[in-house]
């Protein structure tokens, strides 16, 4: 990456989380209230950004992110759109909250067809605590987000001067402000004297090249965990209604016999079943004592549940929906 001359125009879409949270003392990390601190608020707090970037910015919402909907997330996705389609825009920022940030940003890292940055940050503790982390990780989003090339690599976070794909990342810790990690893959890069250093590139389809697109309803689908004693009563009226099903599945996508023979005459009346895993890595591959499933490659449960929603937007189709999901 070359180094950065000249101020960007850096426009920040806030939508609460921990980094706008409040607690009633400084040494409070976990009772506090969540989505409390304004925009205008939060660039306040950091008069560094000035340094590095002209900075504008929009309270989109102001909520705990364990309160994100999909509605929301449609809403969002038209909104970056909207500004990374302005010419007087170089880089967007998105404040979020932790607990859902990697599926905002993976929803985002498919639906939002740009080559500017895309930067999700938040932080892991409150505005009000001892040593918060939300000013740094604001202030390094920003200086990120200034660097034209970050957005060859889709939607990214950037925490704790960590840079991590939307694709790879996901939280890893409740509390610890080193939360994010990108699995086996690792992170894209770090932040560093004010600009980002890249040691890879995601190869799968994002913003740019994504032909995915958020629709005006998302498919229903749910996401079942498979675990001993898994009932498939329970499997089957959690599908009821639902056009897609994610199993998190055991070892490699696998589930339990019962649950198997439940779900054929489901998927015969249309329903369209992914196999995951509930595992820490790898990746889920085709079978044959599963045929008919669509495999996750190596997604969360939680990021193949959207990339399923919007590949059944587009196609009730399998073979096109593993397509999508080998190149996604």
């Amino acid at each position: 990456m070359e180094k950065k001359m000249e101020k960007k125009k850096i426009y920040v879409l806030a939508c609460g989380g921990t980094i706008a949270g409040k607690a009633a003392s400084a040494d409070d990390l976990t009772g506090y209230a969540a989505g409390q601190t304004s925009i205008g608020e939060l660039l306040a707090a950091v008069p560094q950004l000035a340094d590095y970037a002209d900075v504008e910015g929009e309270q989109f919402c102001n909520i705990d992110s364990s309160d994100m909907s999909e509605d929301l997330w449609q809403a969002l996705s038209q909104r970056v759109q909207e500004v990374a389609d302005r010419d007087d825009v170089d880089g967007i920022v998105i404040t979020h909250g932790t607990d859902t940030m990697e599926e905002t940003a993976y929803f985002l890292h498919l639906t939002v067809h740009t080559v500017k940055p895309i930067v999700l940050t938040g932080s892991m503790r409150p505005a009000t605590a001892i040593s918060a982390d939300g000013p740094l990780n604001l202030l390094e989003a920003v200086q990120a987000a200034s660097f034209p090339d970050l957005g060859q690599y889709g939607a990214v976070i950037v925490m704790n001067s960590t840079i991590h794909s939307a694709r790879f990342v996901e939280k890893t810790d409740t509390t610890h402000a080193d939360t994010f990690k990108g699995r086996q893959l690792g992170c894209l890069g770090w932040m560093q004297d004010g600009r980002p250093y890249i040691y890879q590139k995601p190869l799968r389809k994002h913003t740019w090249s994504s032909a995915l697109s958020s629709p005006k309803v998302l498919p229903p689908v749910a996401v079942v965990y498979a675990y001993v004693g898994l009932r498939a009563a329970d499997v089957c009226a959690l599908a009821e209604g639902k056009a897609g099903l994610i199993i998190a599945g055991l070892g490699h996508g696998k589930m339990p016999a019962p649950v198997w023979q439940a779900l054929q005459p489901l998927m015969e009346k249309g329903l369209v079943v992914v196999r995951a895993a509930r595992a820490l890595g790898g990746i889920v591959t085709q079978v044959p004592a599963y045929e008919g499933t669509v495999t996750a490659d190596n997604l969360t449960p939680q990021k193949a549940k959207i990339l399923l929603q919007l590949a059944l937007a587009a196609t009730q189709d399998k073979k096109k929906i593993q397509a999508i999901f080998d190149n996604y």
